[in-house]
């Protein structure tokens, strides 16, 4: 197959979308020809690996580069306002958008692709232009994630995060190519259940043009788990995360205070990750009485972060809104049961067999929750331990190499409808 992927976020060095783009691109290119195309800006992160794989930028102009900057500023006044990052980037977007349909229009056109995969941007509010080029050559989209609401239980964190300011996506729907974009995929890639649903209500979408394909995957050589681990009396606690209110590390700290005293006290808990809420974590952690219970490591690499994932015990991650949540995968993936906020993408990776989901029906009742699940797998080792092998083999499913596999599958059942 002759794939032509349009990434526009697709970067080695960098977290989040970028990252996933990158890996979900190499793994593709490792099974069929794959022309990448993607953003300038990724120049520099994808030369070095390039390896004689196509890679066309489309970079660009000094008016965009000026607005882009401005604008990141704009959106970072008081920590990142993503609501206003994403709708504020569109402009930057849009002339990426135009420039693909300009260069790659034509060839789509002429067949000189096979199929065409748009993988990035992920949140579903963006169009995509080289649609109108795929009159003959299937266009498959995805994954998107996003538009989950926070639960009707945590509104003040809602207000804390901006969710008014959500409402920017509704102009997404009057966007030129935006309805297009999936009422003419041969397929769409839902990241999540919400978001599955979401789709199909809007643009009347039938079931065999839905698929759910989590955005997220595992580096199984960088995620595993210790070879030989050293069980100890110690619980051994873990968050990862930025430390912003809808992640929920101060209900995390306040179930670990709420411990029996011989539980509390054979507990300890590692916060990795940094974030605007830092300052008012560590005073909690203080006024709690846990101080001595709790380290913050900072941020610290991805590499690092494996560590201390392989030296843990037990993944506790209450975010109450979580489109993808990597850090779930990459816990599971080092060994550890997870419990999560059984709302979003993370309460789809977890299972009955590898962790806990807790309902999000108020703070108080995540809280109660969250203490009475530690409580158990501090007594029962032998059941963190079954959860832990489940993790692992769970996880699996999530790699890299498999999830190419899964988009080869996909585009041959694309191109297969084609030919009928």
């Amino acid at each position: 197959m002759k794939v032509l992927c349009i990434i526009e976020q697709c970067n080695p060095l960098w977290a989040s979308v970028p990252l996933v783009g990158f890996n979900l691109y190499k793994s593709l290119r490792e099974l069929t020809g794959v022309t990448l195309v993607t953003h300038g800006r990724n120049r520099a992160g994808l030369e070095p690996v390039r390896l004689g794989h196509e890679i066309i930028y489309i970079d660009e102009s000094p008016f965009i580069q000026s607005y882009y900057r401005l604008t990141a500023r704009l959106s970072s006044l008081r920590g990142i306002i993503w609501p206003l990052k994403h709708a504020l980037a569109y402009p930057a977007y849009a002339q990426f958008n135009r420039r693909v349909l300009k260069i790659f229009g034509g060839p789509v056109e002429q067949g000189n692709y096979d199929l065409v995969h748009v993988l990035t941007p992920i949140l579903p509010r963006y169009p995509y232009a080289i649609v109108r080029a795929c009159r003959t050559t299937p266009f498959i989209l995805g994954p998107v994630n996003g538009g989950i609401p926070y639960p009707d239980g945590f509104k003040e964190i809602a207000r804390q995060e901006f969710s008014g300011l959500n409402m920017l996506r509704l102009f997404s729907r009057l966007l030129p190519d935006y309805a297009e974009a999936y009422k003419k995929a041969a397929c769409v890639l839902a990241g999540s259940s919400y978001t599955r649903d979401m789709v199909r209500d809007m643009f009347s979408l039938p079931d065999n043009r839905l698929m759910l394909f989590p955005e997220n995957g595992i580096e199984e050589d960088q995620f595993h788990p210790p070879e030989d681990k050293a069980r100890s009396e110690l619980l051994r606690l873990l968050f990862v995360g930025r430390l912003v209110p809808y992640k929920g590390a101060d209900m995390l700290l306040e179930a670990l205070s709420m411990l029996p005293p011989e539980v509390r006290g054979g507990s300890m808990l590692t916060i990795v990750g940094d974030g605007p809420e830092r300052p008012r974590l560590e005073l909690l952690a203080r006024q709690l009485n846990i101080e001595g219970l709790v380290k913050f490591s900072g941020w610290v690499t991805q590499q690092e972060t494996a560590a201390y994932y392989r030296d843990a015990d037990l993944f506790c991650f209450p975010s109450v809104r979580e489109f993808g949540g990597a850090v779930v995968l990459e816990a599971m993936a080092c060994g550890l049961p997870c419990i999560v906020v059984d709302h979003g993408g993370i309460a789809e990776y977890t299972t009955p067999e590898t962790g806990f989901k807790l309902a999000p029906v108020s703070r108080q009742s995540v809280v109660r929750e969250l203490a009475m699940r530690i409580e158990t797998l501090f007594h029962d080792r032998e059941l963190l331990t079954r959860m832990s092998g489940a993790a692992v083999k769970q996880s699996q499913n999530f790699s890299w190499p498999a999830k190419a596999q899964q988009l080869i599958k996909i585009y041959e059942q694309a191109l297969s409808r084609k030919r009928m």
